[in-house]
């Protein structure tokens, strides 16, 4: 049997465990520099403020209905999110972390479990251990666990919070309630064109003819089919697939026209990116540079533009990737032009110790151990201590954060002090 463990709007259950007055309460939180609303409360959700509205637009109605809106305070999620998540791996060795607030257990040798009473420990030690609610939905398969769990969150009072798909009765009618377009992996555009067959829920996808599905959709579509048929076909994913790009992209906090900050922030994008390649064991051949103006601000000049370099020899140095995005910068750059939004990709990637070499070309062999003990170290003093010369070192990435919540955990300063 697999299980899902998913924290219920977890950003505000994360503020409200440090502030508890926040309990009952509408309560939403707002994406980087405070742009739109990503995590709302059941309150919030009652009152009919909607997934990704943009604040500056619903700021009065927040403030008729008495909103608490706050700011993203990501280093408190977190550190939230790794806690609830040791928690899982006391009650099964097989664990997938598949977002920030949920999770994938796999019960392998519980035969002889009470699984509701199990799940009912796992959700009741979570909320005492961290203060955090969450709901727990228990099938065959990994599809069907999602199902599961949607029907425990949305039947709280029947449920108490888990739901046991245990037998082939339950698993048709949950199929049968659950809208197509509900369904964990398709999409809304393989949901549109599964409702013109005449798909309106899971069981009728469930329904169609293997050979039409693998034909009209891919194998993706095909594997979660049989999932819902209550066949185990999606495994655990023990290994982390491989990136083919990876990217650093910010929008700043103002709209920014001097060349020396957005310089900066582009090195420490560039960073970002070498350090996610050495993460995953990889270099890359192509840096590509980004800059985009605020298109909200139709009365400024607009300018949207891009360009890569190539690299004769693969690397994830960040002297070299650095150097290279700040080039890239300056050939893109137009002077008095108010930029919003700067990134940074990388991709062409290739394995670290298997590639290609270039006869007259190569990356200075001293770069590598010098970037193992940089990382080394950030690992170990965190906030990347160590930084290159181009970086500012007193910040990371400045957005607006006007309503941001104290770090209760990951501060010291922000400690809760108990009188």
């Amino acid at each position: 049997m697999f299980a899902l463990v998913d924290c219920n709007n977890f950003y505000a259950s994360c503020e409200r465990v440090f502030n508890p007055n926040l309990i009952g309460k509408p309560v939403a939180i707002l994406s980087n520099n405070d742009g739109c609303v990503i995590s709302r409360s059941d309150e919030a959700k009652a009152l009919g403020l909607p997934m990704g509205a943009p604040i500056f637009k619903w700021e009065s109605f927040c403030k008729a209905n008495n909103v608490t809106v706050l700011s993203s305070n990501y280093p408190l999620y977190g550190d939230m999110s790794s806690r609830v998540m040791s928690i899982l791996k006391q009650y099964s060795p097989e664990v997938e972390v598949y977002s920030i607030d949920e999770s994938f257990l796999y019960f392998k040798g519980f035969d002889n479990y009470d699984l509701t009473k199990y799940g009912l420990e796992i959700k009741s030690r979570i909320l005492k251990w961290t203060g955090i609610p969450t709901c727990v939905g228990i099938a065959p398969t990994k599809a069907l666990s999602k199902v599961a769990n949607k029907i425990a969150r949305k039947y709280p009072n029947q449920t108490k919070g888990v739901y046991v798909m245990d037998t082939e009765e339950k698993r048709i009618k949950a199929l049968k309630w659950l809208s197509v377009e509900d369904v964990w992996g398709l999409g809304r555009q393989l949901s549109k064109r599964l409702q013109t067959k005449g798909c309106k829920t899971a069981f009728d996808f469930t329904q169609l003819p293997d050979v039409w599905v693998k034909k009209n959709f891919s194998v993706v579509e095909a594997r979660l089919k049989r999932d819902l048929e209550g066949i185990p076909t999606l495994k655990l994913d023990e290994i982390v697939t491989q990136k083919k790009m990876i990217a650093t992209t910010r929008s700043f906090d103002y709209s920014y026209s001097d060349i020396e900050y957005i310089k900066e922030r582009v090195s420490t994008f560039a960073v970002s990116c070498a350090e996610k390649l050495r993460k995953q064991g990889s270099s890359c051949h192509v840096i590509i540079v980004m800059l985009k103006s605020d298109k909200h601000k139709k009365e400024l000049e607009q300018h949207r533009t891009s360009t890569s370099v190539n690299l004769t020899y693969p690397t994830c140095s960040s002297l070299i990737i650095s150097n290279c995005a700040i080039s890239a910068l300056m050939s893109i750059f137009k002077k008095g032009i108010q930029y919003k939004k700067a990134g940074v990709i990388v991709t062409g990637l290739v394995p670290i110790d298997n590639h290609q070499l270039h006869l007259f070309d190569a990356e200075n062999p001293k770069h590598q151990p010098l970037m193992k003990s940089i990382d080394s170290l950030n690992a170990k003093y965190k906030n990347n201590k160590i930084r290159i010369a181009n970086q500012d070192l007193k910040r990371t990435w400045k957005m607006r954060q006007d309503r941001l919540s104290p770090r209760y955990t990951t501060n010291i300063n922000d400690i809760i002090v108990v009188k």
